[in-house]
């Protein structure tokens, strides 16, 4: 076992020298490489996820040094993809129910524009992300368009060139910050520009990415500057991520964090598990049993006549063999599921991210101008879900700027202090459900000084997963519960399961009870509301 993990820990240590290039010389580098030791094979646009079906044992072969002795390093190989994005840190403005514009220091999009448009994860496949944006139509006052194009490579590119992301990343602050999802055993290269802050030029803020609640993570990797490094203006960073294991979390910046999470410098990431990619018919827990062979996602329990108990493991196969089997979701699609639970007691239907933030206006108004923050007198008196207070988390309709070609968004605009008006708040909180599916809600909340609490009226909760850790003893007891309300503190994140079998047809709410925080800025009307919609 030893000897395995010290040849995964090599191998990692290759990747990491070549990752880390873009560190040196703090230039706009974007890196997504189209393979990897560990994933060989180029995955064209549109391929599909690869199935799994078990730990398979393989080589790859490494020259540390150009003319060098090649070295052949065995390791274990559970499928997954290469997957990329990018952002910038910089700043920009957000709008309020209340009409309020408000700046922030924010993360924006970089890629996979034509995905955040319609609220989705931006994160794409190698072969999509390194289809460069064009010239031409895909271009509008010299700012690449997200609005062009279908949903594809023609949206969906990396924008590498330095004038490209000066052009897009200025003034163009996302709240929350640009959604991230991967499936386990993904390699993402996620890259970070820091293009600087136009509202404060005497500000020489560096940015970092902080993958919050990552059980494994690299120091290197881990966006805490004192133990790694850190991105100054004008520069760029390639951070490497071996998806973890599945779950619900969140990133951040990590420099001064009560300011720059204030300040709006926080987004939602989460990671779908190896069970999606269960072949039809298969036996779920066979599938988790196959995870136990690899010293990865071991979870060795009495259950499997293994008496070194790890506490820690992530998914230990169920107390019962309950025969559930890989099938399709209500709308025929393959089934999807929170965790890795050998059951199916966490299958869904819509994934529903729900990023609780609360943000003090006066500090960001200080923070605009020239003046000193109060950070002990910092009050919370905006409260957001995805960025947006009640009636705008139900808006789907939003409005885009005159020019763009595209027919429809969610996305809310606000205009910048150059006349431009940019999206800001992509990702409402509206759920649909046709009655019978199931809507996994995705919640964490990076609030700064306050706690938060959700409660859903009509439709119960059923909480199967709690930071990113299946609810589940280690003789494999599932320790589900069924609520009407969940209270989390900042930096904690929780999987709420809404079923809507046998729920009648009607509009429903979630919502916080705690009354002071269902207002924008101490007015009526406002705060963590949303409305869940059940059809026929």
């Amino acid at each position: 076992m030893v000897i395995g993990k010290f040849r995964q820990v090599l191998l990692f240590s290759s990747l990491v020298c070549i990752v880390s290039l873009a560190a040196f010389g703090q230039s706009f580098r974007v890196q997504c490489p189209a393979t990897t030791s560990i994933h060989p094979t180029v995955l064209p646009s549109g391929s599909p996820e690869p199935a799994f079906t078990g730990p398979v044992a393989t080589t790859a072969t490494y020259t540390p040094v150009a003319g060098g002795t090649p070295l052949t390093i065995p390791f274990i190989n559970n499928g997954g993809a290469i997957k990329c994005q990018q952002v910038s840190g910089g700043d920009g403005y957000m709008t309020e129910a209340d009409g309020n514009q408000t700046f922030m220091f924010a993360f924006g999009p970089l890629s996979g524009l034509g995905l955040i448009k319609q609220g989705l994860p931006g994160t794409v496949l190698a072969a999509d992300f390194n289809v460069p944006y064009a010239d031409g139509p895909n271009y509008l006052n010299g700012q690449p368009n997200p609005y062009y194009g279908t949903a594809g490579a023609t949206a969906n590119g990396g924008i590498t060139d330095p004038a490209g992301i000066m052009n897009t990343g200025v003034m163009n602050g996302n709240i929350p910050a640009p959604l991230i999802a991967i499936d386990e055993d993904d390699e993402l290269f996620l890259t970070l520009t820091n293009v600087g802050m136009i509202m404060r030029p005497d500000l020489f803020e560096q940015h970092t990415i902080h993958f919050h609640g990552y059980p494994n993570a690299s120091a290197y990797y881990d966006g805490v500057p004192d133990a790694s490094i850190a991105i100054n203006i004008g520069g760029s960073f390639t951070y490497y991520y071996l998806a973890p294991d599945a779950g619900t979390y969140f990133w951040h910046c990590h420099i001064t964090p009560p300011e720059h999470l204030q300040m709006g410098m926080v987004g939602q990431l989460y990671v779908r598990p190896r069970q999606n990619r269960v072949a039809a018919g298969t036996s779920l827990y066979s599938a988790l049993q196959l995870q136990q062979t690899d010293l990865r996602t071991a979870c060795p329990t009495a259950a499997v006549g293994q008496p070194n108990v790890d506490i820690l493991c992530s998914a230990p196969l169920p107390a019962v063999n309950t025969g559930a089997t890989q099938g399709l979701d209500k709308l025929s699609n393959p089934q999807k599921y929170a965790y890795n639970d050998g059951d199916g007691t966490t299958a869904y239907d819509i994934d529903v991210p729900i990023q609780i933030h609360g943000f003090d206006p006066n500090f960001h108004f200080v923070g605009m101008t020239f003046n000193p923050e109060g950070f002990a007198d910092m009050k919370d008196k905006y409260f957001l879900l995805n960025g947006r207070s009640y009636p705008d988390t139900v808006n789907t309709t939003g409005n885009w700027q005159s020019g763009f070609s595209s027919p429809q968004t969610s996305s809310i605009y606000t205009e910048d202090s150059d006349g431009q008006s940019r999206p800001s708040q992509p990702l409402n909180t509206l759920i649909t459900l046709k009655q019978g599916q199931k809507a996994l809600l995705r919640i964490s909340d990076l609030d700064v000084t306050e706690y938060q609490t959700l409660a859903s009226m009509g439709i119960p909760m059923k909480i199967v997963g709690y930071n990113a850790k299946l609810l589940r003893d280690q003789a494999g007891n599932n320790l589900y519960y069924t609520t009407n309300s969940i209270t989390l503190a900042g930096g904690e994140s929780l999987d709420a399961i809404l079923d809507s079998t046998g729920v009648a047809p009607g509009t429903y709410f979630l919502y916080t009870p705690q009354l002071d925080h269902l207002s924008n800025d101490a007015e009526n009307f406002g705060g963590l509301m949303t409305e869940v919609v059940v059809t026929n």
